[in-house]
C-alpha cells in the first residue's frame, strides 16, 4: 500500500497521482488534505511516515509546494528516508542507490503529468542493495546516533 499525504501546496499533484494509482490497481492510503484550504504539512507528514514506518504501508509519497518542507518534517520521523524529486533521473536514484521510503514532490515546482512520472519511477524503481546497502545502514546508524568516524 501507498500512503499519500499533502498541504494544500501539493494538492493537484496528489490527487493526480491518486488518479494513478487507481488506474494501476495500487492500492493506497489518502491521509489528506483535501481541500485547498492553507493547513500545516507537518500534520501530513507525520501520518504518512508513521504508515511507513508502522508498516501499514509499503511507500509513501508527500506532496507541498515545493516538496522540501514536507520532507523535512517527515525525515524527524525515526526509519524514514524522504527525498524531494524534481526530475526522473532523481526519481529513480532515490529509489536505486538510497532506498527512500516517502517521495516528495512539490505542486508549484512539477506538473500533474510530471508528478505521476515521479511516482510511477519511484514506485517501480527496486532498491539496488550492494555497495548502496553500506550508505543506507550508515544513515541508519546516524539516525540512532551510533555511528563514529
Amino acid at each position: 500500500m501507498i500512503a499519500l499525504g499533502c498541504d494544500h501546496g501539493g494538492l493537484n499533484i496528489k490527487n493526480a497521482v491518486i488518479k494513478y494509482l487507481e488506474d494501476k490497481g495500487i492500492e493506497y492510503k489518502d491521509f489528506g488534505c483535501f481541500t485547498e484550504e492553507s493547513v500545516d504539512y507537518p500534520e501530513y507528514a507525520f501520518k504518512v511516515a508513521k504508515s511507513v514506518t508502522n508498516g501499514e504501508s509499503e511507500l509513501g509519497i508527500l506532496c507541498c509546494g515545493t516538496g522540501i518542507g514536507i520532507s523535512m518534517a517527515a525525515n524527524k520521523v525515526k526509519g524514514i528516508r524522504a527525498a524531494v524529486v524534481s526530475n526522473e533521473f532523481c526519481a529513480e536514484m532515490t529509489r536505486r542507490h538510497n532506498n527512500a521510503n516517502i517521495l516528495c514532490m512539490g505542486g508549484r515546482v512539477s506538473t500533474e503529468e510530471e508528478a505521476v512520472k515521479y511516482a510511477d519511477i519511484f514506485i517501480n524503481t527496486p532498491f539496488e542493495g550492494g555497495r548502496h546497502n553500506r550508505r543506507v545502514d550508515m544513515i541508519t546508524a546516524i539516525e540512532n546516533e551510533t555511528y563514529t568516524i
